[in-house]
């Protein structure tokens, strides 16, 4: 069925510092424009309409399609060589980048015009995410995935530092369209960094005869049986729902509470991006031989209490010292997350349990927006986020004390535990689920 076959390689049998630093290095670049762009369109959004409805709407299809796509960005991402796959997202997005701005620059504003391409930029991510996610294993040894993806979230940081900052600058001084020129640029440079990343197509992915469907099926039915990865998809979706979805709406709580000044709502992205930068440097060094689920769990509950600390925030300043806080938490969650999901999970299924990562957060964010955003139309985004908050910190108590969740805790802990001892097991042996 595929005419390339390639020998599947193992991280420690390629030069992977050199396709490692290449890899991040066009991803670091690629994703500052991506970032530009999404705080750019938000703001703008935001300060037109002044409409929770309408930053629903957003949120909507800032997500939605990426979370359909992902479905079938996984099967893409086991199936096809991974470098190539995410070369060819990266360029579709900057092509409809482009569109859009010519489109502006000739007058044409309409908010469902702008909404059509934040969508079609999220089918791109559909595709491109997984297939990103399920590369870092396949070019970094297993003792340093937690070091790697804990370094990619500083760099994620660093930029969600720079771009909204960026964002700010050139949106507050020549308005949106020259911010999604930048895009196009990066996202070019970006694909001519990955070209020189060695990413071969896995042995066992180019020998499959099987359907797409039946990839679907069969990742689905493996994460089911994966009581580690079933049970951190449940908190990845609480997560979503209850603390990241009423993330959107904060500012909107800045522009109808603070005032709508570019500069407080550029503050508020620099100060949540400060804390993820601090956050990725701890992860990717002091923290990286930390439990994977302790880390976890602590910033569940860091990201309930401080969406609660952010609707009670009394003024702009406690604000922003509560967002800073929430953004510490995030490289917390996500690096060992991420890390857990590689570490047990069979290389040859990394794409589709990824997209169906992807698929949890794409849907899970618009789905809280269609009931935060039209509600915060009707009564304040404080009670929002404490509501949110105090919920959140309700249910992941229930998850943990559930059997499964006992089960889930225990059974990271061995994952853990045998991704640090290499030596003890055949180096292609993958880890099976529990």
């Amino acid at each position: 069925m595929y005419a390339v076959h390639m020998t599947e390689q193992s991280p420690a049998t390629t030069p992977w510092r050199r396709n490692t630093a290449l890899f991040l290095s066009g991803q670091t670049i690629s994703l500052f424009g991506s970032m530009v762009v999404q705080y750019a369109v938000m703001w703008y959004v935001t300060f037109e309409t002044r409409s929770g409805f309408a930053v629903a709407l957003y949120a909507i299809a800032a997500f939605l399609p990426q979370g359909i796509v992902s479905i079938f960005g996984g099967v893409f991402a086991d199936r096809m060589n991974r470098r190539v796959l995410v070369m060819l997202a990266d360029g579709t997005i900057a092509v409809v980048t482009l569109v859009l701005a010519l489109l502006m620059l000739s007058g044409v504003t309409d908010l469902w015009i702008i909404l059509l391409a934040v969508a079609a930029r999220s089918v791109g991510a559909g595709v491109q995410t997984p297939a990103v996610q399920a590369m870092i294993p396949q070019i970094a040894p297993p003792d340093q995935l937690m070091r790697v993806n804990g370094i990619f979230q500083t760099i994620q940081s660093a930029m969600a530092l720079l771009a909204p900052a960026a964002a700010g600058a050139v949106f507050g001084v020549f308005g949106i369209v020259p911010v999604f020129f930048i895009d196009v640029v990066t996202a070019a440079i970006g694909i001519v960094f990955l070209a020189f990343v060695v990413v071969p197509t896995l042995a066992r992915a180019a020998a499959k005869t099987t359907s797409y469907r039946d990839d679907l099926v069969e990742g689905f039915r493996y994460i089911w049986r994966h009581q580690v990865v079933r049970w951190l998809l449940v908190v990845f979706a609480i997560i979503f729902l209850l603390t990241v979805a009423p993330s959107f709406i904060t500012p909107l709580m800045v522009a109808r509470t603070f005032g709508s000044e570019v500069w407080m709502v550029t503050v508020l992205e620099i100060a949540f991006s400060v804390g993820m930068l601090l956050g990725g440097v701890l992860v990717s060094t002091v923290l990286a031989r930390f439990s994977r689920i302790g880390l976890i769990l602590f910033a569940t509950f860091g990201f309930a209490a401080f969406t609660v600390g952010l609707g009670l925030s009394p003024n702009l300043w406690v604000f922003y010292a509560f967002m800073f806080a929430f953004g510490l938490l995030v490289p917390l969650f996500s690096a060992p997350f991420m890390t857990l999901v590689q570490e047990t999970v069979d290389p040859d299924k990394h794409g589709r349990v990824f997209s169906y990562v992807g698929i949890v957060m794409a849907l899970a964010t618009p789905i809280g927006m269609t009931v935060f955003g039209p509600l915060a139309d009707i009564v304040s985004v404080q009670t929002l986020l404490v509501v949110a908050g105090v919920a959140t910190i309700v249910v992941i108590v229930v998850a943990v004390l559930l059997p499964s969740g006992r089960a889930a805790v225990a059974a990271a802990k061995v994952a853990r535990a045998d991704a640090d001892s290499p030596e003890d097991a055949p180096a292609d042996t993958p880890a099976a689920p529990r």
